[in-house]
């Protein structure tokens, strides 16, 4: 088995973790009003960048989409496409008059984010790290 998950979608937006035999459903995009909320996977790669970036794509174009938030409570790793991903929609619904925030933000996905100038372009919202420590 490997040592990280592969992610799939289904047509109706939910994540499909595929882990052996076993396929565990999530709900991957939701529709708030007028914002595109994702669920980023745990992996932001290549594979899981271009799925995202179909569905986000069809889903700003049919539901009226001005908004778009990337809730990244579950991810562990992004690479350069998936600031790509983030970029793309950002253009996309900046043109219709909106924006793009990222949210559960980490420390790695932070600095990701930071190194490819998107802190500067996007509203970015870092997840608390408590110090155990001090609890």
């Amino acid at each position: 088995m490997d040592a990280y998950p592969h992610f799939d979608f289904t047509e109706d937006g939910r994540q499909m973790e595929k882990k052996g035999k076993d396929v565990e459903r999530m709900e991957q995009f939701q529709v708030k009003q007028r914002t595109l909320v994702i669920r980023m996977p745990r992996e932001l790669d290549h594979h899981t960048a271009e799925q995202i970036r179909r569905k986000a794509d069809r889903m700003i174009a049919s539901e009226n989409i001005s908004w778009v938030e990337f809730d990244f409570r579950d991810t562990d790793f992004m690479d350069s496409s998936g600031v790509g991903v983030i970029m793309g929609r950002y253009q996309t619904v900046r043109l219709l008059g909106g924006g793009v925030a990222a949210t559960h933000v980490n420390d790695r996905i932070w600095r990701v984010l930071q190194l490819s100038g998107l802190t500067r372009l996007i509203d970015v919202r870092r997840e608390k790290m408590w110090n155990r420590e001090n609890e």
